[in-house]
């Protein structure tokens, strides 16, 4: 199905530029003269066949309407207009069922607010996925702490995930088998949430600058097994490490790291000791790069843990979005989307 298929709404004939709308001399107000068309004939016939030409070059699916690559919508979820934002990759043609990545973003944050941060749409249009963006309900997600101001609103984020994934599905052709989740802080313990409740249709999940819920762990138990990821790093000023009850935000109770690190490898049965390496200190800016391993789990699912050493509450290699004094460092020894991407494809459901 081809999907937000639209009229083009840029005029396709070529605007002449000011000094050529008038014959030389020609004062505003004056009349022209009356064209002889045997002299102009010539000329018309070489605008046609110029415009003809322009017209190809213009149109890179022309025996199909126009595509818009980047759009805003919204769904009705709960009696509310739920909005989120979708990047199409450049070779969407609508013929090809292509994979699709859910970005959620932090407390406080949106939806466009995650395009900048993780410039994932420009990974898509290099590797061939659809991105969307979803907006939380004031700016927030139900995340499993039982603390955000959604789920006091009781707001059902997992059943908005689910019926967005239906509405798309419906809309694009979306590879069912690789629907991915991945968040920031407040968006990533959501899909923390998604995996757990969510895992007959989502295939992997990455966290950045956030582990799970105390009380999401002691109730998780998927129908299907999800490789997981985390992204952590170790001078988090907002979500620490060791976990306990938060001071910041929504507060409530998480898991350490290596807690949640553990409970993920027991639900997907991953081997117990990881392999462990370090990414190169390409940018000298402070932090170092740890990646721990975890393999060999149930339908071919891995946990994964890359230990930003100094690295705060950031996206790696994305942008800095406050102080330093206030988030800590942003690394830049390696670029989170493209290894999060890199990790998605890897894991399609079996």
């Amino acid at each position: 199905m081809m999907g937000r298929i639209l009229q083009n709404r840029r005029s396709l004939t070529p605007e002449l530029p000011s000094h050529q709308r008038k014959t030389s001399g020609e004062q505003p107000g004056e009349q022209t003269s009356k064209l002889n068309p045997l002299k102009t004939f010539p000329a018309i016939l070489t605008a046609a066949l110029l415009l003809v030409a322009a017209l190809s070059c213009i149109d890179t699916h022309p025996d199909s309407p126009a595509v818009e690559y980047d759009y805003s919508d919204s769904l009705e979820y709960g009696d509310l207009a739920r909005t989120y934002r979708v990047h199409l990759p450049e070779a969407y043609d609508g013929t090809t069922d292509l994979p699709l990545v859910l970005v959620f973003h932090g407390g406080g944050g949106t939806g466009r607010g995650m395009i900048r941060l993780t410039h994932l749409d420009r990974i898509a249009d290099q590797e061939g996925f659809i991105v969307a963006f979803p907006d939380g309900y004031e700016r927030r997600w139900a995340d499993g702490r039982g603390t955000t101001p959604p789920e006091l609103a009781g707001i059902d984020d997992a059943g908005f995930v689910s019926a967005l994934i239906d509405k798309l599905a419906a809309e694009l052709t979306v590879d069912l088998h690789q629907v991915y989740a991945t968040g920031i802080s407040n968006g990533g313990f959501l899909c923390q949430r998604l995996a757990c409740e969510l895992s007959d249709r989502i295939a992997a999940i990455a966290t950045v600058a956030a582990t799970m819920p105390y009380d999401l762990a002691s109730e998780c138990q998927p129908n299907e097994s999800v490789s997981v990821m985390f992204m952590f790093g170790t001078d988090d000023p907002l979500v620490p490490w060791e976990g306990g009850e938060l001071t910041v935000g929504a507060r409530g109770r998480i898991l350490s790291v290596d807690a949640a690190v553990v409970k993920w490898v027991e639900i997907n049965g991953c081997a117990t000791t990881p392999t462990v390496t370090y990414e190169p200190d390409a940018a000298d800016d402070g932090t170092r790069v740890r990646r721990e391993a975890y393999a060999g789990g149930k339908g071919g699912t891995e946990v994964v843990l890359y230990v930003i050493e100094d690295g705060g509450h950031t996206w790696p290699g994305g942008w800095q979005y406050l102080p330093e004094r206030i988030i800590g460092k942003t690394s830049r020894d390696i670029d989170a989307s493209e290894i999060i991407w890199d990790f998605f494809r890897n894991h399609p459901k079996s």
